[in-house]
């Protein structure tokens, strides 16, 4: 008894010397394999790999079981994404103020107005261009996403690439990005002080321009009270060329598209 102690006190002490880390890991997997006895235990199943009705420890259709014998899903459209109806949740906001439940009014407001956030990312995403540099919009990409709360956190997202190059566009009310952008903006930062970003004119805004050779050109556009245009330049062989690319992009439709002043 007295050995089988020594050994556990050298065990825990082992762990504790080891890097945060690596102990989650081994705790991990120590969790990991309870949870699968558990689950081995209330299936029926054991823990020799195969499963009923074969020998090769493989399923009967092949890519549609794993090793322990349950399916795998092959086959869905994921979720329906619908905006909410503005004008029948503005209805319901209204009804449960009069009531006097002011919880769902509030609630349903918000929906409300989430719908009307989302109507408007639409719009402003169907007016830029379906090509930009000779690159296409990938559909796939669009994204609209949105807080509900007085347009922050409202995010409209396009991406255009061909085999060799990419653009990715988003317009967005960032609180935390516009700080930083403008804290280059409104210090005067020039490109000497900080190599890989300076400070540009764009289209008579003042904007942050940036290049690594990880992600390549960046441009942020602060425009309006709270909005910023941001481009995303991958592949591209010059400051020039990505600027031309920028530059096909008009920041004041956008900005009338969103109700900016």
């Amino acid at each position: 008894m007295k050995y089988v102690s020594y050994v556990l006190f050298f065990l825990l002490s082992c762990m504790l010397t080891q890097s945060p880390l690596h102990s989650q890991n081994l705790l991990k997997k120590l969790k990991d394999k309870a949870e699968d006895k558990v689950v081995n235990k209330v299936f029926g199943e054991d823990n020799s790999g195969t499963s009923t009705g074969t020998s090769s420890g493989t399923a009967a259709s092949s890519g549609t079981q794993t090793g322990q014998g349950r399916m795998q899903n092959t086959s869905g459209g994921g979720l329906v994404s619908t905006p909410p109806d503005v004008k029948k949740n503005l209805a319901a906001a209204s009804s449960a103020f009069k009531s006097g439940n002011y919880g769902e009014a509030r609630y349903s407001a918000r929906q409300a107005l989430l719908g009307v956030e989302m109507e408007m990312g639409k719009k402003v995403l169907a007016s830029l261009p379906q090509k930009v540099d000779g690159l296409d919009a990938d559909p796939s990409q669009d994204r609209v996403t949105s807080t509900g709360i007085g347009f922050v956190g409202l995010a409209m997202e396009r991406t255009y690439r061909s085999d060799a190059k990419e653009l990715h566009i988003l317009v967005n009310n960032d609180a935390l990005m516009l700080s930083s952008v403008n804290l280059y903006l409104n210090a005067g930062y020039v490109s000497t002080d900080e190599p890989g970003k300076k400070v540009i004119q764009f289209q008579n805004y003042k904007a942050l321009l940036s290049y690594d050779d990880a992600s390549g050109y960046t441009l942020n556009v602060p425009f309006g009270q709270s909005s910023m245009f941001s481009v995303q330049g991958i592949n591209y062989s010059s400051e020039d060329a990505f600027m031309a690319a920028a530059g096909q992009f008009d920041i004041e439709k956008i900005k009338k598209g969103l109700g900016e002043k």
